[in-house]
């Protein structure tokens, strides 16, 4: 079947699977860098979404930071009141979950949820407009919504696995994030005959807790995943429809703005959840 739309001659397979290849780098078994030769490698580079997530990081960085050094109490622009806005929203998020003390939470919780944002909302740009712009200069793939990656969302959620572990023992020592891998949810007998079972309930409660710990950063990685992949793919198929695509596409924009906002909310939430989790004693 040919695509629809001025997509050539190339089938709607085609098109599907070059809007859904990553520009990669990678080291050849020769030892050369080559381009996008590197199916089953695992050591590849996704290099556009490397570029747009740094790039959108750096206008987060520099957007916020102007309206820090201009702010003024007298009458605010319309740019400095929203970032107030989305400021407060966030803090008092913070205030409400956060059960700990640390000034970490609110800054990472800040910028956790714009530029999460602002990664998911490339995703309202339409499908072909920078990949033709990108093939126009030589450029066979471009991806623009870094949080389509897995190898995106896994990244940040490792980030957060670590936090998670920093703050456990932080706040609770070594001694104390052991034994939440041990004692809980089961605990150990620790007199009688029922120190028989106290190492098998141990083990169990290892094996449980540790599953527990380790799904927390998957869950997050790949609910964020899947929801942004899950509407950039139906972006591509509503693209295929040629010029019929209008209607859909903008019914569609307009409910992909909900969830481009709530799944950057439900990453930063859960990530302050599971921080003050790390910072609270049982």
């Amino acid at each position: 079947m040919a695509a629809e739309g001025g997509h050539g001659a190339a089938t709607s397979s085609d098109y599907i699977s070059h809007h859904l290849q990553n520009l990669q780098v990678c080291k050849a078994e020769t030892g050369e860098w080559v381009w996008n030769q590197c199916a089953g490698n695992p050591m590849a580079v996704n290099v556009d979404s490397m570029f747009w997530s740094v790039l959108l990081g750096l206008i987060f960085v520099v957007l916020f930071r102007n309206v820090a050094k201009k702010t003024s109490a007298g009458k605010p622009s319309k740019f400095q009141a929203l970032v107030e806005i989305i400021v407060e929203f966030v803090d008092s998020s913070v205030k409400d979950t956060f059960h700990g003390t640390s000034r970490l939470i609110a800054p990472l919780g800040l910028t956790i949820f714009v530029w999460v944002f602002l990664m998911n909302l490339m995703d309202l740009i339409p499908v072909d407009w920078i990949p033709l712009a990108a093939g126009a200069v030589g450029i066979p793939y471009m991806k623009v919504v870094p949080t389509t990656d897995v190898n995106v969302t896994f990244g940040m959620s490792i980030a957060v696995f670590f936090l998670i572990i920093f703050y456990t023992i932080k706040n609770k020592g070594v001694t104390g994030f052991i034994g939440e891998l041990t004692l809980h949810p089961i605990a150990p007998p620790t007199r009688g005959l029922g120190l028989i079972a106290a190492p098998f309930i141990i083990a169990f409660n290892f094996i449980l807790e540790s599953v527990a710990l380790l799904a927390k950063p998957v869950s997050l990685s790949l609910r964020l995943f899947g929801n942004m992949f899950a509407g950039e793919l139906i972006f591509i198929l509503i693209a295929l429809l040629g010029i019929y695509q209008l209607p859909l596409h903008f019914g569609w924009a307009v409910f992909h703005v909900l969830i481009v906002t709530l799944q950057a909310f439900i990453f930063m939430m859960l990530t302050i959840v599971y921080l003050s989790l790390a910072s609270e004693t049982h």
